[in-house]
C-alpha cells in the first residue's frame, strides 16, 4: 500500500507544481519565493539538458521503468514498507516526468539548485530521495548479512 501512496503522492505533487509554474512564471523568468530560486525552464532532453529532442525516448523509457518495478513488485522481489516507499519515489518521480515527456514533449524544471548548476523539478527530487534511500536501504542488508554469517 505504501508503494501506491508514494508513488501517487509523488506524482499528483510533482504536476501540480508544474501546472503551477507554467501558468505563472513565463519560461526564462525568475520569482523568489523565500529562499529558492524558481526559474521557469522546459527540458526536451535529460539530466543536465543533455540529448536535447529525444523526450519521447526518455518517455519511453520511464514508461519500461515502472512497467520493470511493478513487475518486480508482483514477482515478490521487495517487500516491506521502506521498499515500497523507496520504489514509490523512483516510481512517481518517473511517471512526473514520463507524463511531461509524453504529453508535453519536455519537461518542466523550475528549482534551481543550491550550487546553480541545474535547474530540477520535483520529479528529479523525489527519484534522487528514492536513490539515497535505496543505498541506505541496500548497504543495511549488505552489513546485517555480514553480521548474521559472522555469528
Amino acid at each position: 500500500m505504501w508503494f501506491y501512496i508514494v508513488a501517487i503522492v509523488v506524482t499528483l505533487i510533482d504536476q501540480l507544481s508544474k501546472i503551477w509554474i507554467r501558468m505563472h512564471v513565463d519560461i526564462g523568468d525568475s520569482v523568489f519565493l523565500g529562499r529558492w530560486e524558481i526559474t521557469h525552464y522546459e527540458n526536451s532532453g535529460m539530466a543536465f539538458s543533455l540529448f536535447q529532442g529525444y523526450a519521447w525516448l526518455f518517455g519511453l523509457i520511464a514508461v519500461l521503468f515502472v512497467i520493470g518495478v511493478l513487475i518486480y513488485r508482483r514477482i515478490g522481489a521487495w517487500h516491506g514498507r521502506f521498499p515500497d516507499m523507496i520504489a514509490g519515489f523512483l516510481v512517481g518521480g518517473a511517471i512526473g516526468n514520463g507524463i511531461d515527456r509524453l504529453v508535453f514533449g519536455q519537461v518542466t524544471d523550475f528549482i534551481v539548485s543550491r550550487s546553480g548548476k541545474g535547474i530540477l523539478n520535483l520529479a528529479d527530487y523525489a527519484i534522487n530521495i528514492g536513490m539515497i534511500l535505496l543505498v541506505i536501504y541496500m548497504a543495511v542488508r549488505f552489513v546485517k548479512k555480514r553480521v548474521c554469517h559472522a555469528h
